[in-house]
């Protein structure tokens, strides 16, 4: 999740201008580009952000764009005759690791752009069947119009089903069946490939009894592609109560884990360096309470390209002069702004009046208006569309159990104590979002309840510039990741996270087993994601500089930036963590 920062140098009227009144709608734009389009051949293909975690460039032979689930048997099968590797590309590409990139430069892709069709609401079963490109947004409008809901999403509506599926893309919830969607699913269909016996491809029509649907609802696309059919169990739609409380943060961690409990749709935003947690008190109401809130959360509408200019010209300022106080005022006025505009929720879908905000469940769940209208004028643009100078940024995020979430909470406080202002950067991208998710039945899901931080923090373009206070974050980085056992999101973070992953699953076993089975040749498969799988070395990357970009945890000076005054030191709090650390300006 990125999140929209303001800018010092903005006069205030026109920042209130540029919140409220939007120009254009622009969507981002095909990750897709192949030099012969009527053929669509020699291609490459990126992620929503214009860069994956290596910066490397992602080639294909050529790309699919099948509309039905014949077409993709057809593709599917003439892949696995020929040998062929191949990826599944969703409409956007929001994962910022390279799951989408084939082998080499003769791999092929299978873009689910066209797969967009909802198929079937069934108000009776209380279901809804779509084909897997459909984006989160149709799906909980197309719901809603039936008086159904998907009671637990992520935030953001432009993921598509099949990402969602892929990644174990969550909101935040510790009741029912927890926040992941996947574990709404209740059939699935998904084409593997196959031998000459069975025509080169086969469809496994996968129900909740099948035991090979916990590896399916959550396949990181390595098992084949996700067809015409996903279909998910929804729940009569109901309304919302939201108010937003600021706190000081000195109890978080006794409070954190408790607060999942108590508020169904609970969520927290914390910022170390101020001290504030804002608890997310969130929970249904009867139907006939009244309110028409809607929830456009502000760092997903569209923002003016020069406001997006300006912001990332004062952070690339900021960066090589260390100028810590300036990110610390840039900090206190984004996050100030935000929550005095309530993040984005309006009482009546047009102002904010006041807490609690009630509405209907569909108006409130998730957001994203910045693709709202194909619009292509660069007037304004998604905060981070590649596109335009806008926001660059590494994104962290881990789950860490809640039986040990307080220890982290508080390991991260002694952080603060020593170096508050470090964390000034990462509170420009509104903070440490902490999210609620619940044990899951998927092989490669959360193994224990848990609490998701989803940290969003500055990327130099130039991949041998430090960041400022970069020490700070890999801690925190390693302190999850390695001191306390957190899992990463599968479709976020640098490569030092997914370093022995696998060892953390304890069904990891029977997943690699359900795709032996299902693709042998492992033609979804490339060499990176069989290196986070475990069956090859090579995950992290030993070279200058590495560490500056999460590929490596440094173990010598040269990993980080000795010329610029960053070496390799122990962790401040962890002392375990290698970090990269500024000795000199």
């Amino acid at each position: 999740m990125a999140f929209l920062c303001l800018n010092l140098t903005l006069p205030i009227f026109f920042f209130f201008f540029f919140l409220f009144f939007h120009l254009a709608l622009p969507t981002p734009e095909d990750p897709i580009k192949c030099s012969s389009e009527d053929t669509n051949t020699s291609c490459t293909v990126t992620n929503s952000y214009g860069m994956f975690p290596d910066r490397s460039i992602c080639e294909a032979e050529r790309v699919f764009y099948p509309r039905n689930e014949e077409e993709v048997v057809k593709v599917v099968a003439s892949a696995s005759e020929r040998k062929k590797k191949v990826k599944v590309a969703t409409r956007f590409c929001h994962s910022i690791p390279k799951w989408v990139c084939p082998d080499g430069q003769k791999g092929w892709l299978i873009s689910t752009k066209y797969l967009n069709r909802v198929l079937e609401i069934d108000a009776e079963a209380k279901s809804i069947t779509v084909q897997s490109g459909v984006t989160l947004k149709q799906v909980i409008e197309e719901s809603a119009k039936a008086g159904l809901a998907l009671p637990y999403t992520p935030y953001w509506w432009g993921l598509t089903m099949g990402g969602i599926l892929g990644t174990g893309a969550h909101g935040s919830s510790l009741w029912g069946k927890g926040s992941s969607v996947h574990e709404r699913v209740v059939e699935l269909r998904i084409v593997t490939p196959a031998g000459p016996q069975d025509g080169y491809a086969k469809l496994q029509i996968l129900t909740q009894q099948h035991p090979h649907l916990h590896a399916a609802k959550l396949s990181l696309g390595l098992l084949g592609l996700i067809s015409q059919q996903i279909t998910l169990r929804l729940e009569p739609l109901f309304k919302r109560s939201i108010t937003y409380l600021t706190k000081n943060d000195s109890d978080l961690g006794d409070q954190a884990a408790a607060f999942g409990q108590q508020h169904e749709f609970a969520d927290i935003f914390w910022y170390p360096n101020q001290h504030r947690a804002v608890y997310r008190v969130d929970d249904r109401v009867p139907i006939n309470t009244s309110g028409s809130g809607v929830y456009d959360f502000i760092p997903f509408r569209s923002t003016p390209s020069l406001e997006l200019a300006l912001i990332r010209t004062t952070e690339d300022a900021q960066e090589p002069i260390g100028d810590v106080d300036g990110k610390c005022s840039l900090a206190k006025i984004a996050t100030s702004t935000l929550m005095a505009t309530a993040y984005g929720l309006t009482n009546n879908g047009v102002i904010f009046t006041g807490f609690p905000v009630v509405g209907f469940h569909h108006h409130l769940q998730a957001s994203g208006s910045c693709l709202d209208v194909d619009m292509n004028a660069k007037i304004t643009s998604c905060p981070w569309d590649f596109r335009v100078k806008g926001e660059f940024f590494h994104q962290t995020a881990f789950s860490i159990g809640l039986s040990v979430v307080k220890n982290f909470i508080e390991d991260v406080q002694k952080l603060v104590e020593l170096e508050p202002k470090g964390f000034c950067g990462i509170e420009i991208y509104n903070g440490i979002l902490m999210r609620y998710v619940k044990a899951s039945s998927a092989y490669l899901g959360k193994q224990e309840d848990a609490i998701d931080f989803d940290i969003t923090y500055y990327r130099s373009k130039d991949p041998m510039t430090p960041r400022l206070n970069e020490d700070i974050i890999e801690e925190i980085e390693q302190l999850g990741i390695f001191k306390y056992g957190g899992l990463p999101h599968w479709g976020k973070n640098r490569n030092v996270a997914f370093e022995g992953v696998m060892n953390k699953y304890k069904n990891a076993g029977k997943f690699l087993k359900v795709k032996d089975e299902y693709d042998s040749q492992g033609l979804f498969s490339s060499e990176w994601t069989d290196q986070v799988l475990g069956l090859k070395e090579g995950v992290t990357i030993s070279k200058d500089g590495c560490a500056l970009e999460g590929l490596c945890i440094c173990s010598q000076d040269n990993h980080c930036a000795p010329s610029k005054g960053y070496f390799c030191r122990p962790g401040k709090v962890y002392k375990e963590a290698k970090i990269c650390t500024r000795l000199r300006y």
